[in-house]
Parts: C-alpha cells; sequence; structure tokens
C-alpha cells in the first residue's frame, strides 16, 4: 500500500534556477527587464517574413494566413482569412490557413492581452488588425509594381492576386512581384476599403477552408497523434469534488500487460500504459483511498434550496457571503401603483458535453525541451501553467495547436486541467517520452468543469397600463472568476450579464438588482453564452407572462419597452424576425409561436419558435432568427454558428441536467445526461440585418434565446409558465 504525498511542486534538493523562476512564476512577479510578454516570448521561435506575423505569400504567390485563435468547429479559421484576403484582393481559391504558434507577443487576443479564443471575440477583436495586414501587403505590392513599370501607383488595381496597371497593359502576380515586395517597408497605417467596394466580405463566396480535411480525416486532432514511444495515461479522479488521494494500492495495476507506471499527481492517481486499452484495465484495477475531509457534502438539490432560500430573505448567509448590487435606481419598493408579478426560476448544472474529450500529449526533458500537442484554447494560460510545473519560462513551452472537437468554453478554464495533468505525467515519466492523457466521456463528465446551477427571484410591480414600473431580482450563483487572476474586485458581472444593462430595466424607472455568489466546491466554468444562458430566459420569460397579465401582444409589449429604452437595435431584429415568421399571420393548426430577444457578446438576435405540444413533451419545428452581429463575414457562415447555437440552447431547455449527490456526480455518460437528437432538431432560419458596423460576436449569441422563445410559446399553448429547466425531467 503506497500512502506517500505527491512533492512535485516542492521537491528536495531544488537547484537555484528552479527555485527562482518557480517563485516568479508562482507569485506572479516578473523577471527583473522581463515585461509580461517578453516573458512569454522568451525562447518562442517564430518568424516573422516581410508581411507580419499574419500573412506568407509564397513564390507561387499563393497566399497562407496565421490564425492565432482555435478553430474547433465556429469557422474562423475562414472568416479571418477572408478579412485578409479582402483587402489583400488575393485569389480566394489560393488562400490557406494555418495555426498560429503560441506566442502572445505576436499573436495576442487584442481584448484579452493574452493568446486566447473566447467571449465570441475571434473575429471582432481581429478585425481591424487583419484588414491593416491584408492592406499593407497590397500597397506593398502596388508600390512593388509602380516602381518597376514607372506609374503612378493611383494608376494601378488588384484583382485575385495580380497588379494591373490598364494604360499600358502590364500586369504581374504576387508570385513575380514577390521579391521586391518583399523589400518594401510595410506602411503602418494602409488605405482601407470601404464596405462598398468589398467583393469577398459578405458573400456566399466565403465558405470554410477546412470542410475536405474534416470529412476525410486529414485533420489531426488530439486522439490522432501517434509518436515514437508514445504512452497513454488515464487519470483515476475522486469520487466526490475537493477529495484528495489518501493512498493507493497498484500492486494489480502493474500486473496489466501494457501498463508501465503508476504515478500519483495533484489531481489523482495517473496509470501510463503502451495503449489506451491498457491504461483504462490498469485504472480499473488500481485501489485508491480518498481524504474526504474537505469534499463537497451537498447533492444538487440542497444546493437549490439553499439558494431559494437565501434569495427570499431565509436563513442566515454563510459568513462573508453578502449581495452584491449590480443594478439600482429609484425606489422599487415604492414605484408602481399596479399589479404585482412575482416568479422564482432554477436552472441546474451542466456539462459542456463537447462532441471530442479532453485530451493533450506533452513532452517534458530531453532534447525538446517543453512541448504540448494539443487543441488549445488559450495557449498563453497553457504555457503559463506548464512553466509553473515543468519549471521553465512560459515563452519556453513550444504548443501545436490542433483542431478541437468542440469547446464551448471547457477548454479555457484558468488551471488548465486537463493540460496540468498531462504535464505532471510527462514530466514524471521525463526523457522527452511523448504522453498523451486521454479522458474518457465519463472522465469529462464527472471531473470536468460546469455551468453553475442558478436561481433567480423577480418582483415587478406595473404601472396602470400594464408595463414594468418597478424591478426587484436577486440571482444567487457561483462566481467564474472567483480565485482567478482576473478576478474583479466588486462583483463578477458575467453571472449577471443579461440582466445587468437589459433595455427592460433601462425603461423601468425603478430597479433593484442583486447578486449573491456562494462558494462552493464544485467546479464551475462559462459555459457557451456564460450568464446569458439563464437571465434571457429570466428576463424574456418574465417579459412574456407580463404582457400577458396587461393583455398585450408580447411583440408589441416589447417593441414599447424598446422604445422606451432607445433599443433601436433590438427594435430591429424584432421586427425581422416578427415580418419573416409571420407573426401577424394565424400559425399552423397545433401550433403556437413564442417570441425572444437578448443581446449578448456585442450582437442582437431574436427569434420566434414554433412549438406544438405531443403528449405534453414540447417539439420545436421552426425557429425563425434575425441576428445583428456587425459586418457579416461570412453569411454562412453566421447561419451555422446561429443554427448550431440553437440546437445547443435547445438541448439544455429540454433535456440537460448535471445531478449531483453529496458532491458526486451521478450522471456521467450520455445514455443518462441525454442530449438533443437530430429527430428533435427544428429548422433553423436566419436572417441577418444588414450592416457596416464593425463585426460583432456570433459563436455563442445565438445559444441564450431559444430557450425563452420554447417557453413562451408553451405559456401561449398552456398557460403555465416554465420555472425551471430542463423541461424534460429524466
Amino acid at each position: 500500500m503506497n500512502a506517500h504525498v505527491d512533492t512535485d511542486a516542492a521537491q528536495a534538493g531544488a537547484t537555484r534556477r528552479e527555485l527562482v523562476v518557480g517563485t516568479a512564476l508562482v507569485s506572479g512577479a516578473l523577471l527583473v527587464g522581463c515585461s509580461p510578454a517578453d516573458l512569454l516570448a522568451v525562447g518562442a521561435k517564430t518568424e516573422v517574413g516581410a508581411f507580419g506575423p499574419f500573412i506568407r505569400i509564397a513564390a507561387d504567390g499563393a497566399v497562407t494566413v496565421f490564425n492565432k485563435h482555435i478553430e474547433f468547429g465556429q469557422g474562423t479559421h475562414a472568416g479571418l482569412a477572408a478579412i485578409v484576403a479582402e483587402e489583400l484582393d488575393a485569389d480566394w481559391s489560393r488562400v490557406s490557413v494555418e495555426q498560429a504558434p503560441a506566442n502572445a507577443k505576436l499573436y495576442a487576443n487584442t481584448l484579452m492581452g493574452v493568446q486566447g479564443t473566447g467571449g465570441s471575440t475571434a473575429i471582432p477583436n481581429s478585425w481591424m488588425q487583419l484588414r491593416k495586414a491584408g492592406a499593407a501587403a497590397r500597397a506593398m505590392f502596388t508600390a512593388a509594381a509602380a516602381a518597376a513599370w514607372k506609374v503612378p501607383e493611383t494608376e494601378l488595381t488588384v484583382k485575385d492576386g495580380v497588379v494591373s496597371h490598364a494604360a499600358s497593359g502590364k500586369s504581374a502576380g504576387f508570385g513575380e512581384l514577390l521579391q521586391a515586395a518583399s523589400a518594401i517597408t510595410p506602411p503602418s497605417e494602409p488605405k482601407l476599403k470601404s464596405h462598398a467596394d468589398f467583393t469577398l466580405i459578405g458573400t456566399d463566396r466565403v465558405r470554410r477552408k477546412d470542410s475536405r480535411a474534416k470529412s476525410t480525416g486529414e485533420a489531426r486532432y488530439t486522439q490522432d497523434v501517434k509518436m515514437e514511444g508514445l504512452l497513454t495515461a488515464v487519470v483515476a479522479h475522486a469520487p466526490r469534488f475537493g477529495a484528495k488521494v489518501s493512498g493507493f494500492d497498484d500492486a494489480e495495476a502493474r500486473k496489466v500487460a501494457g501498463v508501465v507506471d503508476v504515478i500519483q499527481i495533484p489531481t489523482g492517481v495517473a496509470v501510463v500504459a503502451r495503449s489506451t486499452w491498457a491504461a483504462l484495465q490498469g485504472r480499473n484495477a488500481l485501489k485508491v483511498t480518498w481524504d474526504e475531509a474537505k469534499a463537497e457534502p451537498l447533492g444538487s438539490a440542497e444546493i437549490e434550496a439553499k439558494y431559494a432560500e437565501w434569495a427570499a430573505g431565509k436563513g442566515a448567509l454563510p459568513e462573508k457571503l453578502k449581495w452584491e448590487t449590480f443594478e439600482t435606481r429609484g425606489d422599487a419598493a415604492a414605484a408602481g401603483d399596479g399589479e404585482i408579478f412575482e416568479a422564482t426560476y432554477d436552472f441546474p448544472f451542466l456539462a459542456h458535453a463537447t462532441m471530442e474529450p479532453m485530451n493533450c500529449v506533452a513532452q517534458v526533458g530531453g532534447k525538446g525541451g517543453v512541448k504540448l500537442t494539443v487543441a488549445s484554447q488559450s495557449p498563453t494560460l497553457d504555457q503559463l501553467n506548464t512553466a509553473r510545473i515543468a519549471m521553465t519560462l512560459p515563452g519556453s513551452v513550444q504548443i501545436e495547436n490542433l483542431f478541437a472537437g468542440g469547446s464551448f468554453g471547457r477548454r479555457a478554464n484558468f488551471q488548465s486541467d486537463f493540460v496540468a495533468e498531462c504535464v505532471h505525467i510527462a514530466k514524471k515519466v521525463g526523457k522527452g517520452t511523448p504522453v498523451k492523457l486521454v479522458w474518457t466521456r465519463e472522465d469529462d463528465m464527472a471531473a470536468g468543469y460546469f455551468r453553475p446551477l442558478t436561481h433567480h427571484r423577480v418582483k415587478v410591480r406595473m404601472d396602470k397600463d400594464g408595463f414594468p414600473a418597478a424591478w426587484t431580482h436577486r440571482v444567487v450563483t457561483q462566481s467564474l472568476m472567483k480565485g482567478s487572476p482576473m478576478a474583479p474586485k466588486g462583483i463578477d458581472t458575467s453571472t449577471v450579464e443579461g440582466a445587468m444593462g437589459s433595455p427592460y430595466l433601462k425603461a423601468t424607472s425603478a430597479v433593484d438588482g442583486q447578486v449573491l455568489m456562494p462558494e462552493l466546491g464544485v467546479p464551475v466554468l462559462w459555459w457557451r453564452s456564460v450568464g446569458a444562458t439563464h437571465t434571457a430566459f429570466v428576463m424574456e420569460h418574465t417579459i412574456d407572462q407580463l404582457a400577458r397579465k396587461a393583455g398585450k401582444d408580447p411583440v408589441a409589449y416589447r417593441l414599447a419597452l424598446f422604445e422606451k429604452a432607445g433599443a433601436n437595435r433590438h427594435i430591429a431584429v424584432l421586427k425581422l424576425a416578427a415580418e419573416k415568421a409571420g407573426w401577424d399571420t394565424p400559425a399552423p393548426a397545433g401550433v403556437t409561436r413564442g417570441v425572444a430577444v437578448h443581446e449578448s457578446f456585442g450582437s442582437v438576435v431574436a427569434q420566434i419558435a414554433e412549438v406544438r405540444i405531443v403528449d405534453g413533451v414540447p417539439k420545436v419545428g421552426r425557429v425563425v432568427s434575425a441576428i445583428d452581429c456587425g459586418t457579416a463575414i461570412s453569411p454562412d457562415q453566421i447561419a451555422a454558428q446561429v443554427e448550431g447555437g440553437t440546437c445547443y440552447g435547445l438541448s439544455a431547455t429540454l433535456h440537460d441536467e448535471m445531478i449531483l449527490k453529496a458532491g458526486a456526480v451521478e450522471r456521467r455518460n450520455f445514455d443518462t445526461y441525454p442530449v438533443l437528437r437530430n429527430s428533435e432538431a427544428p429548422t433553423v432560419e436566419t436572417h441577418i440585418l444588414p450592416s457596416t458596423n464593425p463585426p460583432s460576436g456570433v459563436g455563442e449569441p445565438g445559444t441564450p434565446v431559444i430557450g425563452p422563445a420554447v417557453a413562451n410559446a408553451v405559456l401561449a399553448a398552456t398557460g403555465k409558465a416554465t420555472l425551471r429547466l430542463p423541461m424534460i425531467r429524466a
């Protein structure tokens, strides 16, 4: 029986370098003379060509665009490349995309300060950056041609990678002008096209560049990685959140053919083998005892009950826990003289349930130093967390970033949990031996991160015309940022985004909005559309119930409130959706319509869902969506993201629920955690509001609107409100 405790982070005999580097990384301090970007770039080998870090042009004129954002299904490879190709006037058929290396100094997300993808920011944060890159490269080619042909640059045109001079009849492709263009200093502020001159952006020509590779199996995911001497590892995690290893017996595990080692790491016990099957069999034979002194004791039902009590003002709050104000205006206790509406809403823990469970390949030691081969949503965080474990500088951590089979926020946690596990194991194995950590579906469901369980309590006093005059709102949910490097000093706005700043609250004379953020042992993380996953439902379903009490049409009721709040974008998308759905015409027999409108990640989405109740269960047949997301780079991809987001949100509305009992996850695979089936997927029509504004988010805004739209259709059909999700309890 091995009862040792892991001492990986504090080994005796640590070298001076380990102590200095480790202290700098763990404390968050920087080495003298190093800026954060410099520290991340130390040791990084990124060659930057004449056209900058985002563009490479080959001798034959083919263009490669380097994508600093991970491609995990959202289509950024095509959208970002199209921005460059538009300003460069490249031949779209000869534009390819490569994943940029991990280097925050060159490839930081301009809205985050680190290299990372999330918050539907890939297109918005890259918009001007890539336009300028493409326009600067174009200017270099026209300058080279003008000098060679001794003609004014203003007389030159560029189309499909060819520079032409109409008066002389001369023309040359990018490849012919490459050497001369490469010698020209790129302009810092190149002239950009007007929207009226776009020939690629906003057209159906902008289609995915990765479809063929993914259809044929050429696309490389972490599970596809094969290397000489590769070992596979799986980890035995605690059955309850917060429990720690107190000891383990690995005798039987080591007898399994193919098992080469059993290693304790901070999060459990790893079995390392020559195949995935051997590793899993070894883990099955492993005997681990757990110290559950600090394990989470509560289950979902108990947590939900506590939240409801606190929101109702019953029961004492834990020490240091207090209500925080997220929006306040006027006297909510005195405003209004009409009817009072009150409701509570409950939302369960949710798994991310990505198509591809978590996995990573790490190599530590040997001639190659430290390298990760992984689908990294935040290379900077993965570099920092890996460096802490491997005792090196973050910039020295190489990352080969691969395709990912989804994320929905799962891969973007501050602790880099599955990556860190893999590095711990690879460090113990040593000698640069590649180790592939595999998380099964059950591992990801039971040991991963969840969308937090959340409770809302709403009280609205209406005015004489039936509109809200006073709005009191209480939200109880875990903070997503607590304990992170980005933890705010005040409230975590991600817990209440979508309620805070809502046009409905702007149209209300008195508001009292507060949030309570208790600490639990259950690990939580942003989940596709984050706070809007519950706030959109509460705001939109409440509004429909208020409209019903006032005897007003739900669309007309919203338009009146949007008008009062000056929410012009909301008005535009709602009118577009209502027109395309035929809101003012009778629905098909047996069908009711529900509407919802919500803004998230800079985009406004209106949806109208057509629902039929069959044996007491809502069946969604058609969903009409209207979106204002600024300049539409790829209409086809925007439609695809709205469709995918709608189905993801509908799954949570109808089925998804992660249940805990005494701090342990009960549902560990899709047999007990049902998700939306193809047969349940509605027809989704997407209409894009024309705009010349900068692009805003698209990957997430389609998710939060479908739930309340369906609930409002059910309300119209049955007169019953939906006060907890999912609608269908397994």
